[in-house]
């Protein structure tokens, strides 16, 4: 019996014109175009979210840390008493910044332990009694830098996995920097730096009377206080850190409220001369060197090295270029006193900014305005 065949043929040489391989990329072209934003908005989302983790942990070290040394906030930065051994380098003797004293409540304790005793002197950041230790030593440029002059001597510098928010993404591999991204807020303090373009002094020196927007200490609520926070007074410091070594209360100190007190903040690396050229360890190393009179996000040129040239872009210019900012979208994120993490938007109103970055104005306000 015939057996019947059935075969589906295909065209004999039969292939793709070259107007369907168009049409197929251009297709392939779109649908990557729509899957990119996507993508790129997940990792975002994530990176922020890494990014608040980290604000919100290390907000947190710093409250336990006040728990446990007499209900002191960790320095902002700290030095040793007597002239230091480096003569005028470190101004006196280096006891750390803020993320060195935190270091214990972040699981960092082996490190802490090795700073405290370098070169067999235990004991040499005596913590809780800051400014203190010995005087005319220094263990925390000892330890990372091996002496004065770096690089001589041994080499400890670290890269600790809190310390950059992801969203950055400035040289992030590259071993030459060793600045962290979270930095202590110093409130509504002058940072007049050095080219002669300060717009926003005004904010910081409400005693001077009607400036401009006609700013008075009816209306802001706080005084006359050092340029850059410069003071180991704490009656001296509007907000919550300075680099000095200047005591604040934990939650005395805070009468506003910490819930509209920022506490901690971020800022870009390569935005801030400070946070490029030293180490998270420093106490002049840029982590508490932060003023809320500089709008959120505003624009440095990282590329602009040119001594204050242009002077409104230069990371060199303290007077613009120590604010708050983030590659986040619309804004900063923030922990407050509470221990609260928020993004706040950078076109709140800038009076409003003032008073949520000063402690004891007694205008508490609302960081969502």
């Amino acid at each position: 019996m015939p057996r019947f065949r059935f075969r589906l043929r295909w065209a004999a040489g039969r292939a793709f014109t070259l107007i369907e391989l168009l049409v197929v990329i251009a297709i392939i072209a779109v649908l990557i175009g729509l899957l990119l934003p996507a993508v790129q908005k997940v990792r975002e989302a994530s990176n922020r979210a890494k990014c608040s983790d980290h604000l919100k942990n290390l907000c947190l070290a710093c409250i336990h840390f006040s728990d446990n040394n007499n209900g002191v906030l960790p320095p902002g930065g700290a030095f040793g008493v007597g002239p230091g051994t480096y003569g005028n380098q470190d101004w006196g003797s280096d006891r750390g910044s803020w993320l060195v004293w935190t270091l214990p409540y972040m699981e960092q304790k082996p490190l802490w332990d090795k700073l405290n005793n370098v070169n067999g002197q235990p004991n040499t950041i005596n913590p809780g009694v800051y400014p203190g230790g010995t005087a005319g030593y220094n263990p925390v440029q000892t330890y990372f830098y091996g002496g004065p002059n770096p690089p001589n001597g041994p080499q400890n510098r670290v890269k600790l996995p809190y310390m950059r928010c992801p969203s950055d993404g400035f040289d992030p591999s590259n071993d030459q920097y060793f600045g962290s991204n979270y930095v202590g807020s110093v409130g509504p303090q002058c940072t007049p730096g050095p080219c002669g373009y300060d717009p926003y002094a005004e904010w910081c020196r409400p005693e001077n009377g009607n400036i401009g927007m006609g700013l008075n200490y009816n209306n802001m609520g706080y005084r006359w206080s050092p340029d850059h926070g410069n003071s180991v007074s704490g009656s001296d410091i509007r907000g919550l850190f300075n680099r000095l070594g200047a005591k604040i209360s934990y939650t005395s100190g805070i009468p506003d409220g910490g819930s509209t007190t920022i506490m901690l903040g971020e800022s870009l690396i390569g935005t801030h001369d400070h946070l490029l050229n030293n180490g998270w360890w420093h106490f002049n190393g840029g982590q508490a060197h932060i003023t809320t009179i500089i709008p959120i996000n505003y624009n440095i040129d990282p590329t602009a090295t040119n001594w204050c040239s242009p002077a409104d872009r230069y990371r060199g210019n303290w007077s613009v270029s120590w604010g708050f900012r983030s590659n986040h979208t619309g804004g900063s994120l923030f922990a407050f006193g509470d221990g609260h993490v928020q993004l706040v938007n950078q076109g709140i109103n800038h009076r409003t900014y003032q008073l949520i970055g000063c402690r004891n104005d007694n205008q508490p306000a609302n960081p969502d305005n």
